[in-house]
């Protein structure tokens, strides 16, 4: 069992859910309202640093680090599946080659090209602690020569991720060098899934991700994240790309992944919907939280905090009356609170599984 990631920027202990800070911000928080919340890192998306402010900005600044004032480890996520996500949903804004992504993200802009070079290339500059390869990702009613030429495609361009990434490491100047992960497609298909997590494992990576849908239309977790799991080695850390939910990082934990990240609770927290752990994550077997509506009128008069003996910002110091009214009158502190309470519902969350060796 791995127990804590060693970068340049600090220890990430494990497991570890880092927040999304897509373009070098987790939305309507700062790196000090991080820190009191005492989140370990954040994820950046490299395909949208490069359209704006532009890598080279961030790299001017000193790194990303620098450029958004915080401190702590930071994951470079390759952009993959946004480009996908952009291609899928808008076939004429971009296609795969052999080389990697075309795209274009708006209408009217010139096409750029997202190749694993340039992929890597800009997560150097970025500074990243971590960084990961670019990947082919797939919609899962995709038919199965798609799936095929995904995992042919992941595990090439793997390859020459882990190329560049070489090449650049040599002139790497800092107390730990960066870590690359390599993450792992194949749709639905058990003998797809294990082709692409031999490939990879074959070049050789620190680290290795579950790439792909990870949830049910229902919301449950799907049988290939276990079975990923399986495939990829217990002696380095598995990254749970986009798995988020509570319950799915508790069961995903104990299946042996180390490293979260997802939207879910900054989203849900600028939606008026929060997070109360049931008897301060006394046990995480069953229901073992509650969602707050603070939309609901009946917290108008519910002076007390969001959760009895959560220590945020937002427990410390403020009701879920007060909040509500925030949010009707829709003052920015509304969701800055709300967020930092959310937020700091998962880090204690990580915090009682790493107490429990990571099993409820």
């Amino acid at each position: 069992m791995i127990e804590e990631l060693h970068t340049s920027h600090g220890e990430l202990p494990l497991p570890a859910f880092l927040p999304d800070a897509t373009r070098a911000v987790v939305r309507t928080v700062d790196a000090r309202d991080l820190e009191d919340c005492r989140v370990d890192g954040v994820v950046v998306n490299t395909l949208h640093l490069s359209s704006h402010p532009g890598v080279s900005v961030a790299a001017s600044a000193g790194g990303v680090h620098r450029f958004m004032g915080w401190g702590r480890p930071v994951i470079a996520d390759s952009g993959g599946f946004q480009v996908f996500s952009l291609i899928h949903d808008s076939p004429n804004a971009g296609s795969v080659t052999e080389r990697g992504f075309t795209y274009r993200l708006s209408p009217g802009e010139p096409k750029e090209t997202l190749t694993p070079k340039k992929c890597i290339e800009k997560q150097f500059k970025l500074g990243a602690d971590i960084m990961v390869c670019l990947d082919y990702c797939t919609h899962p009613d995709d038919p199965p020569a798609v799936q095929r030429e995904s995992v042919r495609l992941t595990v090439e361009w793997g390859r020459r991720c882990k190329e560049t990434f070489t090449r650049l490491l040599a002139g790497w100047k800092g107390p730990a060098r960066p870590l690359l992960f390599a993450v792992v497609q194949g749709g639905g298909d058990r003998d797809l899934r294990r082709q692409c997590a031999e490939g990879l494992r074959e070049i050789g990576f620190d680290g290795y991700a579950y790439g792909g849908w990870p949830v049910s239309d229902e919301g449950a977790l799907v049988e290939m994240v276990h079975y990923v799991a399986e495939l990829t080695p217990t002696e380095l850390p598995r990254h749970a790309l986009g798995i988020g939910k509570p319950e799915n990082v508790v069961r995903a934990a104990a299946m042996g992944y180390d490293i979260f990240d997802c939207v879910i609770p900054t989203r849900d927290a600028r939606h008026k919907r929060l997070y109360v752990a049931a008897d301060g994550f006394a046990t995480l077997d069953g229901k073992f939280y509650t969602n707050l509506y603070l939309r609901d009128k009946k917290h108008i008069r519910e002076f007390h905090p969001v959760e009895e003996g959560c220590d945020c910002l937002c427990c410390r110091r403020y009701t879920r009356a007060y909040l509500h009214h925030l949010f009707e009158i829709g003052d920015g502190l509304a969701p800055r609170l709300a967020t930092m309470h959310n937020l700091r519902f998962y880090t204690r969350l990580l915090e009682r599984l790493r107490k429990a060796g990571r099993h409820a």
